[in-house]
């Protein structure tokens, strides 16, 4: 059984594929300090409580934090005596190179995505990934990564709204029922809302122009679906878009040994 770990800057998500589907998928915060005995301990437990009985022989891994990849190393030597494939390392594999400049390391996250998004919908893709930073993701028409945007995430944002004025609360994402907000929260609510989804069209409206062909827009990440409801700003949404990338990228390098 292959285990996929797509760990971020603020979760790893962790997903058993059995070979035809995933069977089950768990979500824990992302802490450095965590060793690989606890990784097995939490792990074990939960696949315990969902009676899921299976040797995982396989692991593949996209990490953000590069300091917790070294404990979930040994969680898999330790544990299920395997070596796992790390996106990003040069012993990973990709279809087809990325295209960037000259020395640019590209985030492991954005790598998978970028395959996920290819297999799934074919090429001349922005993928737009709402993680802790929402990225977009630029595939050209043969799959390869050809570079991107980086823009502050969503809960970032608000944590540094309330961060630096003291005045206003935390509150949570939602779509406010209209636009003008009618106290404190409703405005925070409409200005978060509203503001993403004129970042998310513009910019994706910029780099169609640019790219100079019709490009298909592929929402992910765990608030994606919240602005699908925002005036058709995406033409489909994949909130397990990169587990499906981490399992292509595992398939191509064993057809490719």
């Amino acid at each position: 059984m292959l285990l996929a770990i797509d760990c971020g800057n603020t979760n790893t998500v962790f997903s058993l594929w059995d070979g035809a589907r995933f069977v089950a998928t768990w979500r824990t915060a992302t802490e450095h300090q965590r060793t690989a005995d606890q990784y097995f301990v939490w792990l074990s437990s939960l696949m315990a409580l969902q009676r899921i009985d299976a040797r995982i022989d396989e692991v593949v891994i996209s990490s953000t934090v590069p300091r917790v990849v070294f404990n979930l190393r040994v969680l898999c030597n330790r544990y299920f005596e395997c070596r796992p494939l790390v996106v990003g390392k040069p012993e990973c594999r990709l279809p087809v190179a990325v295209r960037v400049d000259p020395g640019t390391q590209v985030g492991p996250d954005r790598l998978v995505n970028t395959v996920a998004g290819h297999d799934r919908f074919g090429g001349d893709l922005i993928v737009v990934d709402f993680g802790t930073a929402t990225t977009f993701d630029v595939v050209d028409h043969d799959g390869a990564y050809i570079g991107g945007v980086i823009a502050p995430g969503v809960n970032l944002s608000m944590e540094a709204l309330h961060m630096a004025a003291a005045a206003l609360p935390h509150v949570d994402v939602t779509r406010p029922e209209r636009v003008i907000g009618k106290n404190t929260v409703a405005c925070m609510q409409s200005g978060v809302f509203w503001g993403y989804i004129g970042l998310v069209g513009g910019v994706c409206a910029q780099i169609k122009a640019e790219h100079g062909r019709p490009m298909t827009v592929i929402g992910t990440g765990g608030l994606a679906p919240l602005f699908d409801s925002g005036d058709g700003l995406f033409d489909a949404v994949e909130p397990e878009l990169t587990m499906h990338g981490l399992r292509i990228i595992n398939d191509y390098n064993k057809e490719t040994e």
